[in-house]
């Protein structure tokens, strides 16, 4: 995935896109930008390193926000709770653990990329159908609140944001790791 750089830092209309949603657009292209530059040419060692036993690897962060971006699309396109064999699909992404440990191993980094543009471009098709008063459309969400569908999808860069910055840490654990062995 690429983006224009000339329009990266505009929160602004995207074409294809109502007013409201294309500025959803806009943050997300820049959150996934940031993303794709943080883990560019990443090794399958460097994607599967551990800092610890009971941490997430980079490889399963990248699978973790492809599965919530496709959660998302099942509760906010098709206004559903996804079926158990959905849920069974992406429990690794979502809960991780060592269900992701295991689902996420050994994989080059063209898979996770290719994992993330495939979500990601069928959100912004479905974005494309939709008009902006979708986004505003409320439920009841977490701890029985109103929640609306502005809201689930900001969550879902939030949390790919938050993810980017441990995916920072970990290369940095991951360098300080090899130039101690080195030595």
């Amino acid at each position: 995935m690429k983006f224009d750089m000339s329009t990266l830092f505009l929160i602004d209309k995207k074409d294809g896109f109502t007013p409201t949603l294309g500025q959803l657009v806009s943050m997300m292209n820049y959150t996934r930008d940031t993303t794709l530059k943080a883990v560019e040419g990443l090794t399958v060692e460097e994607l599967d390193f551990f800092i610890h036993n009971e941490a997430n690897s980079i490889g399963m962060l990248l699978g973790h926000m492809a599965a919530v971006e496709r959660i998302y699309q099942i509760i906010t396109f098709e206004k559903r709770d996804p079926t158990e064999e959905e849920e069974e699909a992406l429990r690794a992404g979502l809960e991780l653990g060592e269900q992701g440990r295991a689902a996420f191993n050994g994989f080059p980094l063209e898979y996770y990329l290719e994992d993330l543009a495939a979500a990601r471009n069928d959100t912004y098709k479905k974005f494309q159908a939709l008009k902006d008063d979708w986004l505003f459309e409320q439920t009841n969400w977490w701890w029985n609140q109103p929640g609306n569908n502005y809201f689930k999808w900001f969550h879902v860069f939030e949390d790919e944001l938050s993810h980017r910055g441990q995916i920072r840490m970990i290369k940095k654990i991951y360098i300080k790791e090899k130039d101690r062995l080195v030595k």
